[in-house]
């Protein structure tokens, strides 16, 4: 679940989430970078204990606390909202394990290829590895600096789509990152989609002449992703 949708679950206003979002992935960030506390974004921490730690030392920059006091405390409640957020999707990961392993319909093969599936690995990287031979975007090669990631997300797809190798793409950390959160999609014609929510996106070696090659096959999952992931208002 994305940052956006886990905001909208919560019943905030579009307003807030836009708020928060953009508190996050923009300002704060930023922020974060100039102190040195981050290379480029946000986008790079997912443990929760880690980004405990490191919104510590951001709530302690003077440019945020001024601009805190200015906000009516509105970038402390973005960094407990996404430290939330953190612990939620670590939570919900865990959950999607437990339910796979609990599962007395799937045989122990099944299982095992399952679990590879939802952590990124097994059949469905070796799949991607294959038909991708890269970076879907960049062509960079080097497997171990590659991530498999699921288009349409894991816990939305039923165990076919889980495995099909049309929803998946092979992207490196940072497009993985940014794509997984929403911060980008690819249209019909395998066109980057940037979300306006995502500021200077070229720090992070994004830009708007990307694209990826598609398939009939890569479409549909591309539409649920740009309907339900991607960051849009």
């Amino acid at each position: 679940m994305t940052f956006k949708r886990w905001l909208n679950s919560t019943k905030l206003s579009e307003a807030s989430v836009k708020k928060y979002s953009g508190a996050i992935f923009g300002s704060i960030s930023e922020w974060a970078r100039e102190a040195g506390l981050v290379d480029s974004s946000l986008i790079e921490v997912s443990n929760p204990r880690e980004f405990e730690k490191l919104s510590e030392k951001i709530a302690q920059l003077p440019i945020f606390i001024e601009r805190n006091e200015k906000g009516n405390h509105m970038y402390s409640s973005a960094l407990n909202k996404y430290q939330e957020y953190l612990k939620n999707a670590s939570d919900e990961l865990e959950e999607d394990l437990e339910e796979i392993i609990r599962d007395s319909s799937y045989a122990e093969t099944d299982k095992v290829t399952l679990i590879n599936s939802r952590v990124g690995q097994g059949e469905f990287r070796r799949n991607l590895l294959s038909y991708w031979k890269g970076c879907a975007v960049t062509r960079y090669k080097t497997p171990s600096m590659l991530i498999a990631s699921h288009i349409k997300p894991w816990r939305d797809s039923d165990n076919q789509e889980r495995l099909d190798k049309y929803n998946g793409l092979l992207l490196t950390p940072n497009l993985d990152r940014a794509f997984d959160t929403g911060f980008i999609s690819f249209n019909g014609k395998g066109q980057i989609l940037i979300s306006e929510i995502l500021e200077s996106p070229e720090i992070l070696g994004i830009n708007e002449s990307m694209q990826i090659k598609l398939e009939d096959r890569h479409r549909e999952y591309l539409e649920y992703h740009q309907d339900e992931v991607f960051l849009s208002f």
